[in-house]
């Protein structure tokens, strides 16, 4: 594992000694990760606007300092003999040591190169970031990724991406780490050479800082972040899995404290490791080609999941099915969003559907409404337990009474669903949601009241497992069989990892699945690839 980026760019970095920047793949890794200095985790730059950038790095002192100050340039050249913009950034250990800084000043559509110089005057390695563009532009490229559970594999998705030359953008739509410790992972699916710390389930900020610098150890990973902005936002594994306001599935108060302190904890360190700003929610224009817009569904407004388990359970479960489903299921008041984001997406919609072509909201959870197969149980796997034998009936018990699979992605909050996909309506918007979650390869052309809305591209995970996991099926029959059960589900995958290329122009929206050989070893050959478009005013998929 490498801390820093390849020796090529510790070149451009200014000759950081690469026998510095080695760690073991042995039990030493939390004490060389704690004790770096220097420019530990190489640079990162996110937020783009038309004249603006923010850009990040971190800087460990070897001295006893509190805070420090550190410089950035912005040039048109990676030789800085253009420089354009700066500023200075302070930091110190209670922001682990992490800086961001927002520099302005800069031109629309333009590539610039960046990088930030210590006290000492020693320097980062260099970044390269493009401002988003004004006026008409005949494409626009952007990368789509979800889902990198750090021990199920490697980053080969973020390391073919990032040697790609039609990428404007990356954007991130959650479950950027896990916070499982490695226990929770099966023996089978674990990676070799992919070594997690801290080696425990996290909980307090000191745990959440050192996951993060051991993620963003990654060599691809920083590799990505160092050739493009990106745009993130969080989804459930930022914090904790199935996470809402109030709680986490995987959160128990009684043996892991107060929800709230944990909640904070994982907000705190994802502001201070990432390239985002404290805002929680944000449109970017894309000259007049589309608005992209980075929403938040998980830890400031979403309502509790629905708890359909307990209709399972009851005596008559067919009857309590039917009573959850008219009425805790379709509750208006449950939200995913909460009341001000609805509101400001729905204004958003409506007065940007009047200057960009396409309006594409990125979104932690996919909304295409799925049920269960009927024929699901026959795909499972000969060994599959009790268990989840019964968890697949109950799911086809459910989905003969128009159910879906999980009541933590948008079809169960049905209610919300249809708030937005109206306001899309109303807009009269052409719709593009960007998701992520499920781990595997969706394609939806979306219907509210019996029109069409819009479509969903949803990616699968870089590395974390999918269906595939349970079935032993051929994953073109389990495919086939999600279509026919799901009017909106165009086209599936569910065996496969790696990323989303969505290739944007004024006529159409066209989204590509790649899907990496491997993830078991580093190695960024791909296996294949699926593509689908939308044509401008159909909002409906085709291809």
């Amino acid at each position: 594992m490498v801390l820093n980026i390849d020796r090529r760019s510790l070149v451009l970095g200014g000759g950081l000694g690469l026998g510095a920047l080695l760690l073991s793949a042995g039990g030493g890794l939390a004490a060389q990760l704690l004790g770096a200095t220097g420019f530990t985790h190489n640079v990162a730059s996110g937020e783009p606007g038309p004249d603006s950038m923010l850009l990040w790095t971190r800087y460990a002192p070897a001295t006893g300092d509190n805070t420090l100050r550190l410089e950035a340039e912005v040039a048109l050249d990676p030789d800085f003999t253009k420089v354009v913009s700066g500023g200075s950034v302070r930091t110190g250990a209670y922001r682990d040591w992490t800086a961001k800084i927002t520099v302005d000043g800069l031109k629309p559509g333009t590539v610039y190169w960046y990088r930030f110089i210590a006290p000492d005057g020693g320097k980062s390695p260099v970044g390269r970031t493009k401002t988003l563009p004004v006026g008409d532009i005949a494409r626009f490229g952007l990368g789509v990724f979800s889902c990198s559970n750090l021990p199920n594999g490697w980053f080969n998705a973020y390391g073919h991406a990032a040697g790609r030359s039609d990428l404007d953008l990356w954007l991130h739509v959650g479950d950027y780490i896990y916070e499982y410790g490695p226990a929770s992972i099966r023996e089978g699916d674990l990676a070799a050479g992919r070594v997690l710390e801290p080696a425990h389930e996290i909980l307090a900020v000191a745990d959440y800082r050192l996951r993060y610098a051991c993620y963003r150890a990654d060599p691809d990973l920083q590799r990505l972040h160092q050739r493009a902005p990106m745009i993130a936002f969080w989804d459930d594994h930022e914090s904790a899995n199935d996470s809402w306001e109030g709680g986490a599935q995987n959160h128990q108060p009684a043996t892991e404290g107060d929800w709230n302190v944990r909640r904070a904890a994982a907000m705190q360190v994802y502001r201070e490791w990432m390239p985002v700003s404290d805002e929680p929610w944000k449109a970017y224009p894309i000259g007049t080609l589309a608005t992209l817009y980075r929403t938040e569904s998980r830890l400031l407004g979403r309502t509790k999941q629905a708890d359909i388990g307990s209709a399972f359970r009851a005596e008559n479960p067919d009857a309590a099915l039917k009573a959850f489903r008219d009425g805790a299921w379709r509750d208006p008041s449950a939200t995913m969003l909460g009341s001000a984001q609805e509101s400001w997406l729905g204004h958003e919609l409506k007065r940007n559907a009047r200057s960009t072509a396409w309006q594409m909201v990125g979104m932690g959870t996919i909304i295409g409404r799925t049920v269960m197969p009927q024929d699901a149980v026959d795909w499972l796997r000969p060994d599959a337990s009790p268990g989840r034998v019964n968890g697949y009936r109950n799911n086809i018990r459910a989905a003969k009474l128009g159910l879906p699979m999980w009541m933590d992605r948008w079809d169960g909050y049905p209610a919300a669903r249809s708030r937005l996909l109206k306001a899309a309506q109303q807009a009269d918007a052409d719709l593009v949601m960007l998701a992520g979650d499920s781990h595997n390869a969706w394609a939806f052309s979306l219907s509210e009241g019996g029109q069409p809305v819009g479509v969903e591209f949803a990616g699968q995970a870089v590395t974390s497992g999918g269906a595939e996991g349970d079935f032993a099926a051929d994953p073109r029959i389990v495919a086939q069989g999600f279509m026919a059960a799901n009017p909106e589900l165009k086209w599936a995958d569910t065996s496969q990892r790696g990323y989303m290329m969505i290739d944007i122009t004024l006529r159409r929206v066209m989204g590509e699945w790649l899907f990496l050989q491997t993830i078991k070893a580093r190695d960024t050959a791909l296996a294949g690839s699926h593509r689908m478009h939308v044509e401008r005013g159909r909002r409906a998929l085709a291809g």
